[in-house]
């Protein structure tokens, strides 16, 4: 495939079609009984922490950050879904989409970001495992899978308890 023009932009309301059609090309019909979707469930994502990567006219990657609380009130970001087109798939769509997510997400003021995924992929973008026992989420989750990224340095010290929806403040 020929070198690609990406364009990233915040996601719009327009967009909610192709990337729903996005999620169920990537994820199936089984993602509504993942873990990670339960908490996004009912839950608004942040409107500016959201975008899509064309090329061209096509949507061909999202990415989503949905607010959870932890434990007492301390606030949080769960990232994710990001999803890529198949057909876009090991081109860099991902990571560029992470990095302006972590970025503006940063820029906004937000500290700790949640997610459960590939460890050694997240890593380079300041991922690690969470420590056993530090937080819990509302169903099975492998905990080599539940990692966090501070966006400030100890945004996590002393932060622990379930982890569930909130609403954007």
């Amino acid at each position: 495939m020929p070198d690609l023009t990406l364009d990233l932009h915040p996601e719009a309301p327009s967009d909610h079609a192709a990337i729903e059609r996005l999620h169920e090309r990537a994820f199936g019909p089984g993602r509504f009984a993942r873990t990670a979707f339960r908490l996004r469930e009912n839950v608004p994502p942040f409107a500016d922490l959201c975008f899509t990567a064309r090329v061209g006219t096509l949507l061909v990657g999202s990415i989503r950050l949905s607010p959870v609380e932890i434990g007492s009130g301390f606030a949080a970001i769960l990232l994710g879904p990001i999803t890529i087109d198949p057909a876009f798939q090991s081109r860099g769509i991902g990571g560029a989409l992470m990095r302006r997510s972590l970025e503006t997400a940063r820029a906004r003021g937000h500290s700790r970001v949640i997610l459960v995924g590939d460890a050694p992929y997240y890593q380079r973008f300041g991922f690690s495992v969470v420590p056993p026992g530090k937080l819990t989420l509302p169903g099975p989750v492998d905990p080599a899978r539940l990692l966090l990224c501070e966006l400030v340095d100890g945004a996590f010290e002393g932060v622990s308890g379930p982890v569930r929806g909130a609403q954007a403040a």
